[in-house]
């Protein structure tokens, strides 16, 4: 692998971290606005549901995110604030729909150390001041007008109150009035309340304080007018404070994460819990005095990161830990109990612990995660491409084409279908069992292959074969009519829709039929100078039941004709310029754009626009879809026409604003393919593979899959043995009955059903940390090795461990050995038929002695506290907690390991994988991506001892968890964008990301492009690019980003307007049409 990187989202951030409700886009529409750490997410509330408006990339991690409303405006405004201290003001512009900035900047100050609980950002009720706590000790002003500008510059007034757990502006005050809940040098919390003084730039004591709240309060929610005050929410008492007003009630033993106010005055709140429980607390009053307060438990739900109130019936709740969910309060108790009824759900990844890559059955790589967290945990399934959920099969071969038919022309399902073989043709439907049968219409042939068949007008069926057109009833079954083929001739292809045939027959002799009640009318015979390949004339215009147009593929000249119906006419000829023969071709429209798509032998897919007049076929562009040829089909789903493309590497073809998407269906080879809705089957597919027939229905045309497996409860690491069809996990369950609050567990599972199949428990205080599967010298069977930690409550760190190995085989854990450590084994990997792991400070390798015992060889110590551990030949990589990346080298003649090379520069690390021999990737806590690389790495010799050089860094906004060597490509596999080696990453928010290595000059060519989007695509809010992928350092400088390009950014080029790209094509000196190509080409690396 090179050091030039190609960084691009295979799966957005889907962890909630922020939301609000107001009236953003118009006075008169309702929105929820969503952040999801790196983006911003724009609905409008419906009364059927969240209808998305906009999502898009911001330039830093959103840190707060609040909607106001300035004195005289009928909109609300977003103030945004990042975690590098830049801020935003937006508003909606209507025409045309999109974001403007109303006001930009940084706040970040050159002294002042920052607050380690994060940042406090509240904006005074009557939009007087934006105030910010960013540092201990300083509170500080941004005052504004109006118009939502600055009128000065920002100030910081001396906060003495250094532990500051939380700060609110006070409702209803002549002054703007902040509270803020504190914790002295002694741990006990109180709360104090300051007018601030835009005149003298200083704090005014307020008009009240409490002292020895409860010990672990660290909420507050200022209460609207006319009540006013604060709720000061803690662990075992909520507390309603105000100037004359002292009220409290116990709440047992609850950890609020979330709240929401349900109503104007904030008499009401939601309030969500860290075990997903949903309270209303209710403040009863009279007149303007609190007089009481009341929790009453609501239900359930995912825990609350968020909560945001649409009604005061429907909920959104925003989630980090588990999917966000809309949901509906019910005056109604269900049967449980409760008041919550899930409404929608909103698939969430986050937080991704751990995830293995793994590739059933021959299909396209899948990646399969421990996600989520506490009850929300579960394993998730993340694919590319469209799953086809099998209904039934049946044993089949030989299966030359396929068509659904109808029994009448009103009726609103297929009745038959019809498979044709070499030498005869099969009709099947479903009989009273929802079982596929064998079926006789009367007129049809059966003992000769059946090259087409389609409904017709008049309640009829048409039915083509080698030597006739027949036209039969689809009520009475029986043949209406029947035309011959010319003496000699024998039809080769051929086509129909409702009211037309075309077919072809050797010689390039091309015949066209029109359908009548019960008759055939040849209409036009013409002749071509070549034999025809493939033809097509499926109607795209005003009638859904006759075409103006015929697609006629040839062999010889390799060409595509475009037809006029009736006279067949030449109106255009496109020499394809290939020396593949076009197989199959196909007319269809997308989003009021009329295509003309031709499938190569290769598994290339041509596609043109195509002017439905004149015939004009203009915008070439090329496609690899497989290595085999295609067969085009249209079908509808969702009220939507789609194509598919059977082939050995299958697809859906659609559009979305007016390109056209190639989606990986994920399926083994296709030989045909057709719709097949029945009763039954309603949606369903025919497809036709591998010698046999599936029934099959899509759930939703999306790239991109999610099956969640809920385990609730914690997975924290993951491996699959290919082996034994399996995967292991570690994971722990809380147990809030039983004696012990945790059970941890060694658990095994299918890989294809994920049931659970087996489950060794561990130790009382002992933690699964790590997971690997492997083989040992002289050993050919496959072991799971787990390494643990004895967690003790008194213990700062974990001084005892173990190694277990277990023998899956019989799809069971079998405890083979185990080996007791000195710490904890937080990481382990296979080593030259050994184990290496990563002990406390140490490394330690371990040899395995048969018949079974793993016996301690060597080790390497001097390490603060060795995470991570990598292996590739002699060498061992080593990530620490704070000292970055070092080199180890085994030798082997004198049973040691010594170090060969290090990192000088201090990270905090997250994430460690190999590259090559001497180059590796890192994932530090400050969110940056980096390379380190030998000095020496063309020595001659391992012997020498040489630093480990920075050659790449890149900001990436995401905590990453993990990295692993692996592809979701869908390109084929032997293409050029198919063999680029590319590593797949999990983050903390949900993130999934591939990291391409590419070739020098295709990485300068892009970073070319790069630089000239940056100046044509603008951040929202003004955000720039070239400082959000700088990378980050503890001691706030920055460093430009280096061998990394950003390939959301290159990507975001296919949706520019086309007078856009001709603009930036022309900067690159390369045609629109090729630009557009390369990087459509480099989507496929992660699509």
């Amino acid at each position: 692998m090179s050091v030039w990187n190609y960084v691009a989202t295979a799966h957005k951030p889907s962890s909630v971290t922020h939301s609000c409700v107001g009236n953003f886009t118009s006075p008169k529409e309702l929105n929820l606005i969503v952040a999801k750490c790196t983006r911003i997410e724009i609905h409008l509330v419906t009364p059927q549901g969240l209808q998305t408006m906009l999502d898009v990339p911001l330039y830093g991690r959103v840190a707060i995110l609040e909607l106001f409303r300035p004195p005289g405006e009928t909109q609300d405004h977003l103030f945004i604030l990042t975690d590098r201290y830049k801020f935003c003001v937006l508003g909606w512009d209507s025409e045309p729909p999109q974001l403007i900035t109303r006001a930009m900047g940084d706040v970040s100050d050159r002294v002042g150390r920052p607050t380690d609980c994060g940042q406090i950002g509240i904006i005074d009720p009557d939009c007087r001041l934006i105030g910010l706590h960013l540092y201990y000790g300083f509170f500080k002003v941004l005052p504004i007008d109006n118009n939502v500008q600055l009128k000065e510059p920002s100030f910081n007034i001396r906060l003495e109150e250094l532990q500051v757990l939380d700060i609110k502006f006070l409702y209803g005050c002549s002054k703007p009035t902040i509270a803020v809940l504190y914790q002295d040098n002694e741990d006990a919390r109180h709360i104090k309340t300051y007018e601030v003084s835009l005149k003298d730039k200083d704090f005014v004591k307020g008009p009240w304080s409490q002292t020895n709240l409860d010990y672990c309060a660290d909420r507050l929610i200022p209460v609207p007018s006319p009540l006013c005050g604060a709720l000061i929410i803690g662990q075992e008492t909520i507390v309603y404070c105000s100037a004359d007003t002292l009220e409290t009630i116990a709440i047992g033993c609850s950890v609020t994460k979330a709240y929401g106010r349900v109503d104007v005055e904030g008499s009401r709140y939601l309030l969500g819990d860290y075990a997903g429980q949903i309270h209303l607390l209710v403040m009863a009053h009279q007149e303007e005095k609190v007089t009481g307060l009341e929790l009453k438990r609501l239900g359930e739900t995912s825990i609350a990161s968020t909560i945001s109130c649409l009604d005061n019936t429907v909920v959104f709740v925003g989630s980090t830990y588990g999917d966000s969910q809309l949901i509906k309060l019910n005056l109604q108790l269900d049967s449980e109990g409760s008041a919550v009824e899930v409404v929608e759900k909103y698939a969430n990844l986050g937080p991704i612990v751990d995830f293995c890559v793994v590739n059933l059955e021959g299909r396209q790589s899948s990646v399969v995660t421990c996600s989520g967290a506490y009850k929300d945990g579960s394993l998730c399934k993340f694919s590319n491409g469209i799953e086809i959920n099998e209904q039934a099969s049946v044993k089949l071969p030989g299966i030359c084409g396929m068509w659904s038919l109808k029994s009448s022309v009103d009726e609103a399902f297929h009745r038959f279908l019809v498979i044709s073989r070499i030498d005869e043709t099969l009709i099947l439907a479903v009989n009273e069992n929802a079982e596929l049968e064998e079926t006789e219409i009367e007129g049809f042939l059966s003992h000769v292959q059946t090259l087409f068949c389609h409904d017709a007008v008049g309640n009829q069926l048409v039915q083509i074969t080698s030597s006739s057109v027949r036209l039969l009833s689809s009520t009475s079954r029986k043949l209406k009519y029947q035309w011959d083929a010319p003496d000699g001739l024998v039809v080769n292809v051929a086509t129909a829709n409702a009211r037309q045939v075309l077919l072809a027959t050797g010689g390039g002799h091309v015949f066209y039929l029109e359908i009548g009640d019960g008759i055939l009318e040849r209409i036009q015979k013409t002749r071509l100078d070549y034999e025809v390949s493939c033809l097509n004339i499926n109607p795209i215009g005003d009638d859904p039941n006759y075409s103006q147009l015929a697609a006629v593929g040839t062999w010889t000249d390799i060409s595509v004709r475009i037809l006029a119906l009736p006279g067949l006419t030449l109106i255009t000829k496109e020499q394809l310029g290939e020396k593949i023969v076009p197989r199959s071709v196909l007319l269809c429209a997308f989003e009021g754009i009329s295509y003309l798509l031709c499938a190569l032998g290769d598994g290339h897919l041509l596609n043109f626009q195509m002017d439905n007049i004149s015939g004009e076929l203009k915008n070439r562009k090329k496609k690899s879809l497989g290595t085999q040829p295609s067969t085009l089909r249209t079908f509808s789903l969702q009220s939507a026409t789609h194509v598919f493309a059977a082939s050995d590497r299958p697809a859906l073809i659609d559009s979305n604003n007016k390109t056209l998407l190639f989606t990986k269906v994920n399926l083994k080879e296709v030989s045909h393919f057709c719709p097949f809705n029945t009763a039954d089957f309603p949606d369903s597919l025919a497809i036709a593979r591998e010698g046999e027939l599936t029934i099959g229905t899509i759930k939703d045309i999306q790239k991109r899959n999610i099956h969640a497996i809920p385990l609730e409860e914690h997975a924290c690491c993951i491996c699959h043995q290919e082996q034994t069809r399996t995967f292991a996990i570690c994971s722990l369950r809380n147990q809030p009955s039983a004696g012990e609050s945790e059970m941890h567990n060694v658990r095994l599972l299918d890989d294809t059903t994920f049931d659970f199949l087996s489950t060794y428990p561990l130790d009382a205080f002992e933690y699964g940390c790590s997971i690997l599967t492997c083989s040992f010298t002289d050993d050919k069977r496959f072991y799971y090795c787990v390494g643990t930690a004895y967690v003790y409550p008194d213990e700062n760190e974990p001084h005892k461990g173990r190694i277990l190995v277990f023998a899956g085989e019989k799809r069971s854990l079998k405890l083979i050995a185990e080996k007791a450590t000195n710490g904890a084994v937080y990481s382990l990997s296979g080593f030259n038929g050994k184990l290496v792991a990563a002990i406390n400070q140490n490394i330690e390798l371990y040899k395995w002695v048969l018949p079974g015992e793993l016996q301690w060889e060597c080790g390497h110590h001097g390490h603060i506290q060795a995470l991570y551990v990598q292996t590739r030949g002699n060498f061992i990589v080593v990530g620490d907690l704070m000292n970055s990346v070092s080199l180890l080298i085994y030798k082997h003649e004198e049973g040691a390991i010594e170090e060969r090379a290090r990192d000088d520069e201090a990270r905090w690390m997250a994430a460690l994988e190999i590259l090559d021999d001497d180059t590796y990737l890192g994932a530090d806590n400050c969110f940056n991506l980096f390379i380190l690389r030998k000095k020496n790495g063309d020595a001659a010799t391992d012997e020498e001892w040489s630093p480990l050089e920075a050659v790449g860094e890149y900001h990436i906004g995401d905590c990453v968890n993990r990295f692993r060597h692996g592809t979701l490509s869908t390109s084929v596999p032997d293409s050029e964008i198919g063999q680029i080696p590319t590593i797949i990453f999990g983050t903390v928010n949900g993130a999934i990301g591939v990291i391409a290595s590419l070739p020098q000059e295709q990485y300068i060519f892009l970073d070319k492009l790069q630089t000239i989007l940056r100046k044509v695509i603008k951040g929202v809010g003004g955000l720039s690019h070239e400082q959000w992928r700088s990378s980050s350092k503890e001691m706030r400088t920055t460093v430009e980003a280096r061998s990394f390009l950003d390939g959301d950014l290159i990507e975001s080029f296919l949706d520019l307007r086309r007078s856009k790209m001709e603009e930036i094509s022309k900067g690159m000196d390369v045609h629109v049409d090729e630009l557009c190509k390369r990087v459509e080409e480099l989507t496929s690396l992660h699509y």
